[in-house]
């Protein structure tokens, strides 16, 4: 070969194209739809074997899409929201094509986060620089944007090439202007908006005319066509966006080398087993001149293999892959245990070896109220099974005529040793929901490992930790999901009524995916410096939100009733009130009805439509016009704002609190933010506003029970605190030292007025301007706070800075440090990711910036409290108080005490949360923490 070629197979468009050019096609033995993966193998195979020998190409890989979510749904919310999701027989095949990519001896290569083809752009490019040339077998009219002089594609079916040529018959561009084509046409199937009434032909005429899209825009206003022109200048926004929307992005972290995807003969070892698993005899037989090895007796006398498949893992995103050994996973392995001695052979095993991966399967999402119905192990690899105990379903199951159960209490008794062995490590992955489960069963979990806060310690910020996604990331395996086990809209139901076939194989591979995941991902918490990070901060975390949600706090019916009445009568009030200043009725909650209100009949100024055309009406909109004077929207933030109230809290409070205790019990998340921070759902008690006097009502429905009083401990301005401490600002440090107030110090500072002249609206200003900068925040962003002019906002971050210069090297070398490492690092080691560093919007990484400036500061801030909780149980057992901890609302902790105990337990509580940190750090600046004990929430605060 006089040059080296690269051949990147879009590995999604050889899928699709197998599943709809084939009939459908199961496999005999059990039923299993693979006529996608018996396509996607002779495609595979005809291309190798046409292109074998001198010219053809000596690289070859196959490039898949990792997920549904990339980087392009944090630009776009809806970008290809409106794709219907892939054909139900088509989602168990997905990770078999994987395997047959990986049994042909082609790499199979895709990143979470960034599609296929983007993947593609960056090996493209990298392929051309090392003196590459490169095919992309693909007919995807997106990759068209990467054809050049060194880069064509090949249809896949008809073997057409695709050339600049071709592409500019297709666009009426040439490919350096697809990009810009594409933003103005957009793209119905991936709901890329474009420029309205702009096709094929009038983009390539206008972009004929003006050069590209950039010199287009600027000139927009000089198109005498009245619809081109109002186009292009009331929508220049949307095809900005959707210009980022469809440009590929060829900077992405390669998971692999080139190098690595050097073209080579499949090795029968890995081939003939799975073709042999997928009963593709025929498909073997027609290679037998391409595999020397493969036989026909050998062929036909091979079973379903159990010898592992050697691939290429993830290793950190970006570092280059590791190699582990994948050993395909295998449903029909998996035991359903209905047998008492069977099951106590499972424990004997896993108390014999030490570890044990635990799942528990339940007839609702309620940690703290559903029902047990069954139980999973995994000892390795296909080696789990499943102990159905409450099951009620019986549909001539294959594991017999009747539905045969261990009795939960004998279950129970021989599980209970084994999961509260101390010798005997439990994995699970967000394991605590199963230790509320198990908890109400009488049995206390531990120790134990929760894969999801390994993962959620590794690479925080990087993508999400549920289990799909790590599975997918990690062990390049789909499992199963809960709705095609259990079914969607009207034919959902609940898993105890699932036949025993389909749970064992759902809730089996639950545990077996997470025991792979503890092997692989656990050694690398030692590997890069973090294991003190998930002992200290997140290994105790689940007990601790355990207990509290099991536990949870008493609501007043009645008050929340009053209020919900309250709140609706003023509704009317406000919604009769807007009706008189637009001089008809309207419907307060229709957005398209208040834009054109707004905008259309006021004719006011400011307004921006958003990617559907209509104006935009949001609370950031409404602000402004309300700072503007202008009264509708002053009522309309009032009517949302109690309206937000009372559908989210007085109307629903009472109905998911617990009747027999009217006591709520939410659900913390440990690994929902980047920095540490926890989140809480069903309901959200961590949003409730405590600024407005509406806020305040709510909390006062939340009371302590009778005899006790709830405490409110609430570390008293701890980001600033921190602030002055890893910034090392002199002046704050001292005062917070000497416990002066550090609003009217900075007011002080900045405005020249002396400490006790100082008044109110000069301490806010400061006040804002003081977590204004945690945030990072702009010239703009405070005017808008303060109301003031941009430039003299802009005066006053000037005039800080100048006051407090520690603060602005600190943010300079943070912001050095995250563009170089991409990550930043709070006090007590946790890593936080920032890859929207590197991004190409400048918004995005301006947004990045931000982000990375407060990241150490509200990450410390998190762990700090995480650290906090974690002592406070066994500091109030020690101490012999019966006071519970309940709640946990960013930086306040609340407790329910007998109320004997207040007075002598709040300064234990204090102590434990101001002396938090020691000894794994000395904060400079002295932690203050105020407690205040009452009959309710509101009054403790």
């Amino acid at each position: 070969m006089s040059r080296k070629c690269l051949v990147l197979v879009d590995g999604s468009g050889y899928i699709f194209r197998a599943y709809h050019g084939l009939p459908p096609l199961t496999r005999k033995s059990d039923g299993l739809p693979v006529g996608a993966v018996s396509g996607f193998c002779n495609m595979l195979y005809k291309l190798i074997k046409e292109n074998r020998g001198d010219g053809g190409p000596s690289h070859l890989a196959v490039i898949f899409d990792a997920g549904s979510k990339t980087f392009r749904n944090d630009l776009y919310e809806a970008y290809k929201a409106h794709r219907p999701p892939a054909p139900e027989d088509l989602i168990p095949q997905f990770p078999l094509i994987r395997e047959a990519t990986i049994a042909f001896g082609v790499p199979s290569v895709e990143l979470a986060g960034f599609e296929a083809d983007d993947l593609i752009a960056t090996y493209a490019r990298m392929a051309v620089e090392q003196d590459f040339d490169v095919t992309i077998v693909s007919s995807d009219k997106d990759l068209m944007q990467l054809v050049n002089d060194r880069v064509t594609m090949l249809e896949p079916v008809k073997a057409v090439s695709i050339g600049r040529e071709q592409v500019y018959e297709k666009f009426g561009v040439p490919p350096e202007l697809v990009v810009d084509a594409q933003a103005l046409i957009g793209d119905t199937a991936d709901n890329v908006p474009g420029a309205p009434g702009i096709g094929v032909k009038t983009a390539a005429q206008l972009l004929a005319e003006y050069g590209n899209l950039d010199a287009l825009l600027a000139r927009a206003h000089e198109i005498k066509q009245p619809k081109r022109r109002e186009a292009l200048t009331d929508f220049r926004d949307q095809i900005l966006l959707s210009r980022e929307l469809v440009k590929l992005r060829d900077d992405v972290p390669p998971p692999f080398d080139i190098d690595s995807f050097a073209l080579k003969d499949p090795n029968a070892d890995d081939l003939i087993p799975f073709l042999t698993r997928m009963e593709f005899v025929s498909l073997a037989r027609r290679m037998g001149g391409a595999i020397t090895a493969m036989e026909e007796a050998r062929l036909d006398a091979a079973k379903t293999p159990s010898a592992p498949i050697s691939r290429p893992l993830y290793g950190n995103i970006g570092e280059k892959p590791v190699t582990s050994v994948i050993e395909p996973f295998n449903h029909e392995a998996y035991a359903c245990v209905q047998d008492i001695d069977i099951l106590k052979t499972y424990v004997a095993r896993a108390q014999k070896l030490g570890y044990v991966a635990v799942d528990t399967e339940t007839d609702d999402l309620s940690a703290t109220h559903s029902g047990l119905v069954g139980v999973s192990l995994s000892l390795g690899a296909n080696d789990a099974c499943y102990i159905p105990l409450a099951h009620e379903s019986d549909d001539g199951l294959a594991f017999g005529d009747a539905l045969q159960q261990i009795p939960m209490a004998e279950a129970i008794a021989v599980l209970k040793p084994l999961l509260e062995d101390p010798s005997v490590l439990k994995i699970g992955q967000n394991i605590k929901y199963d230790l509320s489960v198990l908890k109400r069963h009488g049995i206390n979990v531990a120790p134990y490992d929760d894969t999801m806060l390994i993962s959620y310690v590794l690479e925080g910020g990087l993508h999400g930790h549920g289990m799909d996604t790590l599975s997918e990331l990690h062990l390049g395996h789909t499992p199963i999901t809960f709705k095609q086990v259990a079914g969607t809209g009207k034919a959902a139901k609940s898993f105890k009524y699932v036949g025993l076939v389909e749970a064992t194989k759902y809730a089996a591979e639950d545990a077996d995916v997470t025991l792979r995941l503890w092997r692989l991902l656990k050694p690398r918490l030692q590997e890069n410096g973090l294991l003190t990070v998930y002992e200290t901060l997140e290994r105790k975390m689940p007990t601790v939100l355990s207990d509290m949600e099991l536990t949870g706090i008493r609501i007043d019916p009645q008050v929340l009733r009053g209020l919900s009445q309250d709140f609706g009568v003023r509704m009317g009030a406000l919604e009769q009130e807007a009706h008189a200043v637009v001089g008809r009725p309207f419907n307060l909650n229709s957005p398209k009805q208040l834009g054109e209100i707004f905008f259309d009949e006021l004719k006011l100024p400011g307004g921006k439509r958003t990617a559907s055309g209509t104006w935009a009406t949001d609370v950031k909109v409404l602000e402004d016009l309300a700072e503007q004077g202008i009264p509708l929207a002053k009522i309309l933030m009032d009517y949302r704002q109690l309206a937000k109230l009372k559908g989210t809290y007085t109307d629903t409070l009472h109905q998911v609190a617990d009747p027999k205790t009217d006591r709520v019990h939410t659900s913390f998340h440990l690994a929902s933010t980047t920095t540490g921070r926890l989140s809480s759902n069903e309901p959200n008690l961590q949003n409730i506003p405590i600024r407005t006097g509406e806020g305040r009502k709510i909390r006062t429905a939340f009371i302590a029970k009778p005899g006790h009083r709830l405490i409110s401990a609430d570390y008293s301005q701890i980001e600033l605190r921190l602030l002055a401490h890893i910034g090392d600002i002199g002046q704050l440090k001292k005062a917070f030292s000497d416990g002066i107030d550090i609003h009217s110090l900075t007011a002080s500072e900045m405005f020249g007025v002396p400490l006790n002249e100082m008044t109110s609206e000069i301490r806010r200003r400061a006040k804002a301007i003081n977590f204004g900068i945690i945030y990072g925040i702009s010239a703009f962003g405070l005017a808008n706070q303060l109301a003031i002019p941009n430039d003299e906002a802009g005066r006053y971050i000037k005039t800080y800075f100048e006051r407090f210069p520690g603060i602005k090297a600190y943010m300079d070398a943070t912001k050095a440090f995250v563009k170089d490492h991409a990550y930043v690092t709070t006090i007590m080691g946790r890593k936080i990711h920032i890859p929207d560093i590197h991004a190409k919007a400048g918004g995005q990484r301006q947004f990045a910036e931000r982000a990375a400036i407060n990241a150490p500061i509200q990450g410390t801030a998190a762990d700090i409290i995480r650290r906090a909780m974690i002592k406070m149980p066994g500091a109030l057992v020690a101490a012999g108080f019966k006071t519970k901890m309940l709640l946990q609302v960013h930086d306040e902790l609340i407790f329910e005490a007998p109320d004997d105990e207040v007075e002598a337990v709040m300064p234990l509580i204090v102590s434990v949360m101001e002396k938090a940190p020691l000894p794994a750090a000395e904060i400079s600046v002295p932690l203050v923490v105020e407690a205040k004990a009452a009959l309710n929430w509101d009054e403790a605060h």
